[in-house]
């Protein structure tokens, strides 16, 4: 029998104030947000004119430095210049002021001692509140003071006022938090930012044959094969089984390009002349902007292709290029029909098509208020003592969102809030943590990386819709000496719909795209194409400013997730046994029935089964009326908790030491013996995919059992009046009817079978299984 995990490794619920209100049951007192109120001094910073001259040479060089007791943030400088404009806004926690005073100062920019050239003093007991969405505060001109309170030469136009992290100017402001952080891009790196992955395609290269190739030996057969390339991934053909300067393949190459198209798919003929030795036949670089877009199982035109060779004469002491051109013939198109796997189908946040004009409306919105942590570990060491600057990354379809770095502290609050609009219930939302290593002087030589602290997966269908979810998820993550809870983060979800009976449809449709079904691609490929989608996804968010970086990315996608694991091959054993020990426990309660170990259940058993003998139009009735009320008792039993991650289903808190070892050794292993790491290398190769089918039948088996749990309560509801209604209509039909109709339609001739599954399997494969919870 397992022990319960530790009481620090459950999910706690909370009850904060959001927006200003509480949470009252399920509901929100107040309709503001779902973040605590936080309160901060806006100062705008816009413009100055009329400077006085402070230099011998008769200029200015200003800027403004904004002064709250202990905080003082300034503006960039202008060189030589009377009437500088900034633009810039300041924000002051409410919480950490500790002054009465704003002091906002104009300076001179010097070499040794910055010029003071005047002030504009701000009570701050008299500045006026701002509540969005009011309009934003119009700046006014204020005369600048010198120190003992006279008028100075020169006026500057500000804005200050007081608001909540909900104004317009909050993410782009300087924050007192980051009083500590110099330097410009060192700021950027600190605030809260929104991404979006580039849009990707599949792109099909469908070889069909070459003409008029000129190899350089006449006098052989040549064994000829078609090189691809597209940016980094590089694909080949078989070599032609036609021997001859017209060679054949009919054969498909997968890519995946990303919008905009940068690179050209680089196609080159080669003949294996001897092992491991390639002569160029000719190439051709064809544009993704020429390619024709697909968007069902309709075949596109193909194409002839020329492709170039330059052959070299030597006409007595001169040299002579003459070029040659061969064709090739293709068919190429970028698969618009198809959903681009860069997650693991388990945590699919998006299961959308690529084309746009395929995609359905969207069923609902999802809100996230990401409040804040508690009990971080210290990531770094500054100064001689332990720091953690950290920042929350959430990523849901095609949009990421980052929050700003809260500067050394344990305990850090954001309140920040992000909306996403669904289309599927059945995807999940990921939010990891993070500790950022970029903010003292950018990148280190060395290639600092931002550290994991942790992260959360919440599926969406799993949650009621239009209740707060309020929680304090633990941060777990796995070390090589063990599982480590490095904190907890505060979360508030809320999963709005808005038409229930599309919600609803959704469960009778296909999980990915049609042409998954009608022209799937096989296992090898979906596995290369979603390490090429990976990259391609990390390499474009670490090219934006500021980066998500590589490290990041491939975290929230869990790249990593296919390697072998011993623990987790442990795990999932242990989740099938958990669903065969439902079955178990059945054959254990007939045989208690069979030896009579109680005698009243076995009388009326046999009352029961006599009258199914007698009358077996009943059997079917019986069985989905049991269904029901099985159905309808387990209901006061449902989760009122969205899942997180449980140490033990995944077993992580009892993995041997060398379990661990192996799980967190490189791949290939670094052991030392040849021998040994060809060897070990293939078990883990092989083991990763016996762990996959293995983890897969787990996952069928739990989606069986989620059909009364009410996990998903929509999912159960609709299999709970499925039954009811089907035991009214078995109990009225004759049974002969139903099963001489139950038999033809098993039997049906293959003209009347179509290639999209049956709806009933795809409620099933939308039915949430225990993937979501582990580690």
């Amino acid at each position: 029998m397992q022990r319960p995990p530790p009481e620090d490794f459950l999910l706690k619920e909370t009850k904060p104030h959001l927006g200003g209100g509480k949470v009252s049951g399920d509901k929100l007192t107040s309709t503001y947000d779902l973040v605590e109120q936080m309160q901060y001094l806006y100062v705008r910073v816009v413009k100055a004119k009329d400077l006085p001259a402070k230099d011998v040479t008769g200029s200015c060089d200003p800027y403004t430095e904004v002064k709250l007791g202990n905080y003082k943030g300034t503006t960039r400088h202008f060189d030589k210049k009377s009437n500088p404009e900034w633009n810039q806004v300041f924000a002051f926690s409410k919480d950490r002021i500790q002054a009465s005073i704003l002091e906002v100062t104009v300076k001179d920019k010097d070499v040794v001692k910055d010029d003071f050239i005047g002030r504009v003093l701000f009570d701050l007991n008299e500045i006026p509140k701002r509540v969005p969405p009011d309009s934003p505060l119009a700046p006014q001109w204020y005369r600048l003071e010198d120190r003992k309170g006279d008028k100075a030469k020169g006026e500057l136009m500000l804005a200050v006022w007081m608001g909540t992290q909900a104004d317009e100017a909050f993410p782009e402001a300087w924050h007192s938090d980051a009083a500590t952080v110099s330097g410009t891009d060192a700021l950027a790196n600190i605030r809260s930012k929104v991404y979006l992955s580039p849009k990707l395609w599949y792109l099909r290269v469908n070889i069909i044959e070459a003409q008029d190739l000129q190899p350089s030996d006449k006098g052989r057969y040549p064994e000829v094969f078609v090189k691809a390339a597209l940016g980094n991934q590089t694909l080949r053909t078989r070599i032609s089984q036609s021997r001859t300067i017209n060679p054949m393949w009919n054969e498909d190459l997968m890519f995946v390009a990303a919008e905009p198209f940068e690179e050209p798919l680089t196609l080159s003929v080669e003949d294996r002349v001897a092992p491991n030795k390639e002569e160029s036949l000719g190439k051709c670089a064809i544009p993704l902007q020429m390619v024709d877009r697909r968007l069902d199982q309709k075949p596109v035109n193909t194409k002839w292709y020329n492709i170039e060779k330059y052959i070299v004469i030597m006409e007595g002491e001169k040299k002579k290029e003459i070029k040659f051109s061969s064709k090739i013939h293709m068919r190429i198109c970028l698969e618009g029909g198809y959903h681009v796997l860069d997650e693991s189908t388990h945590y699919s946040s998006d299961l959308r098509p690529t084309a746009k004009q395929l995609w359905k409306s969207s069923i609902g919105v999802l809100e996230l208020g990401i409040l804040n942590a508690q009990g971080l570990m210290p990531m770094k060491t500054k100064d001689g003592k332990g720091t953690t600057d950290a920042y929350c990354v959430a990523k849901y379809g095609q949009k990421w969102v980052r929050t700003r770095t809260i500067i050394d502290s344990f305990a850090p609050r954001w309140n920040e809030q992000y909306t996403w609009e669904v289309f599927d219930p059945c995807t999940v939302i990921t939010i990891g943590v993070f500790d950022n290593c970029h903010l003292h002087g950018g990148d280190k030589p060395g290639g600092a990386k931002d550290s994991k602290i942790g992260k959360v997966r919440i599926r969406l269908s799993t949650l009621e819709t239009d209740r707060v979810y309020t929680h304090s998820y633990p941060l777990l993550v796995l070390h090589p000496n063990g599982v480590k809870k490095m904190g907890e983060i505060h979360l508030a979800v809320r999963f709005t719909c808005s038409s229930l009976l599309n919600m609803m449809h959704m469960y009778s449709l296909p999980l990915l795209p049609k042409m998954h079904y009608i022209h799937p691609l096989t296992v090898s490929q979906l596995d290369n194409l979603r390490h090429q989608a990976t990259q391609i996804v990390s390499m474009r968010l670490s090219r934006a400013e500021p980066p998500l970086r590589k490290e990041i990315v491939e975290y929230m996608l869990d790249v990593g997730s296919h390697m072998w694991s011993m623990r987790r091959s442990k795990a999932n054993f242990f989740r099938i046994m958990g669903v065969l020990g439902g079955l178990i426990a059945v054959g254990k309660w007939f045989d208690q029935i069979c030896n009579w170990k109680n005698p009243i259940t076995t009388v009326l058993i046999h009352i029961l089964f006599i009258i199914l003998v007698m009358y077996p139009e009943l059997i079917l009735p019986t069985i989905f009326l049991y269904l029901f009320l099985i159905g309808v008792w387990y209901y006061r039993w449902r989760p009122r908790h969205p899942p997180h991650m449980d140490t033990r289903l995944s077993h992580a808190d009892s993995a041997h030491p060398d379990e661990l070892d192996e799980e967190f050794d490189t791949f290939p292993t670094t052991r030392p013996s040849d021998i040994v790491r060809m060897r070990y290398d293939r078990l883990r190769s092989i083991a990763g995919r016996i762990q996959t089918v293995v983890g897969d039948l787990a996952t069928q088996g739990e989606r069986l059992q989620s059909l009364l749990s009410w996990r998903d309560p929509r999912a159960t509801a609709l299999f709970v009046i499925f039954c009811l209604v089907a035991a009214i209509v078995l109990y009225v039909t004759p049974f002969q009817i139903v099963a001489l109709f139950t038999g033809i339609y098993v039997l049906r001739h293959p003209r009347f079978r179509h290639k999209l599954p049956s709806v009933p399997l795809n409620f099933f494969r939308r039915l949430p299984a225990r993937t979501d919870c582990m580690l």
